[in-house]
């Protein structure tokens, strides 16, 4: 395939949703990414390539609920490494630590359960998209809180202009984003 762009791919298979959940709001939806078994593979594959090196593996994959969920568990088996799913507030059975922060439409809690992760460990911290930074911040909190090391924050999509990917590269956090959709 001649001047084939991976990002470009991926953008492609990503539909905007106007005005959801709120007016204004342009909603990048990935499921076409996932419902695409081609698409799904190539998107998976970025990670897996990235991350399989010995010197960027780490020793667990978080993923944040929800979405984060099918990429960190897919990306974790592939890797041969465990998964931690970062789950909203009351999901969780055992004990956990939290943390609150704010969307750019309302505020959420994630909990983390307490065993998840060890001291010391290095964590691939992943998502669908980063808008206001907090969801990802949250996480990075929450396994920081437990001992870990966050080593990169890896996302499908950045929306830079709502000030999140600075934010969170700010507190010395690496991220690996693979479609930018600033101006859009």
């Amino acid at each position: 395939m001649p001047n084939f762009s991976v990002n470009h791919y991926l953008r492609d298979h990503i539909r905007t949703v106007p005005d959801w959940p709120a007016p204004g709001v342009q909603f990048r939806d990935i499921t076409p990414l996932l419902q695409d078994a081609k698409v799904f593979r190539v998107l998976i594959d970025v990670f897996v390539h990235r991350y399989m090196d010995a010197e960027r593996r780490p020793d667990v994959v978080a993923g944040l609920d929800a979405r984060g969920f099918i990429l960190g568990a897919v990306v974790a088996y592939e890797l041969g490494v465990g998964f931690v799913p970062i789950r909203k507030k009351g999901k969780l059975p055992f004990t956990t630590v939290e943390e609150t922060y704010e969307l750019e439409y309302g505020s959420a809690t994630v909990e983390l359960h307490t065993d998840a992760v060890k001291p010391g460990q290095r964590v691939l911290l992943i998502d669908d998209l980063i808008a206001t930074g907090g969801t990802m911040m949250a996480g990075k909190k929450l396994l920081e809180k437990l001992g870990a090391e966050v080593m990169e924050g890896a996302v499908i999509v950045d929306l830079p202009e709502l000030g999140g990917s600075d934010k969170l590269r700010a507190t010395g956090l690496s991220l690996f984003t693979l479609v930018d959709f600033a101006g859009h």
